[in-house]
């Protein structure tokens, strides 16, 4: 339960701020140890992204855009969204074969607020159920936080089990669905929110730190502990006591 403070009429108000210069814009590349994060270029990643969503038009099923025929598809696709300050698109690296496995970005990034949002989510299955898959949200998490941003965002449609449990996975709280909240192919998308705080983020982070440490994985890459990050956020309306 919250105690607010209250002004001179006796109304709730929030807690304070620290006052402190307006946060920068995220960097355009973030290096990991399994993954690398650089800008979605079409000359640089079109046709190794191709290969990897090649075949599995089910990435796409809550996406606004694809499935994609052919190479020239999907360049056309990235062209219109490289380079771009929001959303600031990223190619997923794996480090170890230098190809790109997968998409993601920030977006709505609202440095005065200090806010941003992780989106547009795409992982190959070259990528997924992988330990880079987790390192590259643990990379741009850390990257926003170690910027001074208060409040990193994750949403997706509420049908999407996958993404809910990933979201959960990470140490996400579940702030509500926005019914009706935009339409996606011809069909109404229902979004879920989540989010992780400042204040949630040390916790977060050494759980990410301990799970990511290559002493965590035997000789053929299995975990030998899951995951596991507390959720402290509110799930529904505070009271105003």
């Amino acid at each position: 339960m919250i105690a607010y403070e209250r002004d001179e009429r006796g109304n709730p108000i929030g807690m304070p701020v620290e006052p402190r210069e307006v946060v920068p814009l995220p960097e355009a590349h973030i290096v990991g140890h399994l993954v690398r994060l650089e800008p979605l270029d079409a000359d640089s990643h079109t046709q190794g992204l191709f290969a990897a969503y090649e075949g599995h038009d089910h990435l796409w099923t809550y996406m606004p855009h694809g499935p994609f025929e052919s190479p020239q598809e999907l360049r056309t696709w990235i062209e219109s969204k490289q380079h771009r300050p929001d959303p600031m698109f990223f190619a997923i690296i794996d480090q170890r074969t230098d190809k790109p496995v997968g998409i993601a970005s920030y977006m709505r990034i609202d440095p005065n607020a200090r806010s941003i949002e992780v989106g547009w989510i795409t992982y190959s299955p070259l990528l997924q159920r992988t330990a880079g898959a987790t390192e590259a949200i643990y990379l741009m998490m850390r990257q926003a936080f170690d910027l001074g941003y208060r409040r990193f965002e994750w949403k997706c449609n509420v049908l999407n089990e996958a993404s809910i449990r990933a979201a959960k996975r990470l140490g996400m709280t579940y702030e509500g669905t926005f019914r009706q909240a935009t339409v996606v192919k011809g069909r109404n998308r229902d979004t879920a929110w989540f989010s992780l705080l400042d204040s949630e983020w040390p916790t977060a982070r050494q759980a990410f730190e301990t799970w990511l440490a290559p002493e965590n994985f035997d000789d053929q890459g299995q975990q030998r502990t899951p995951l596991r990050i507390p959720i402290h956020g509110l799930t529904s309306a505070p009271s105003l006591s």
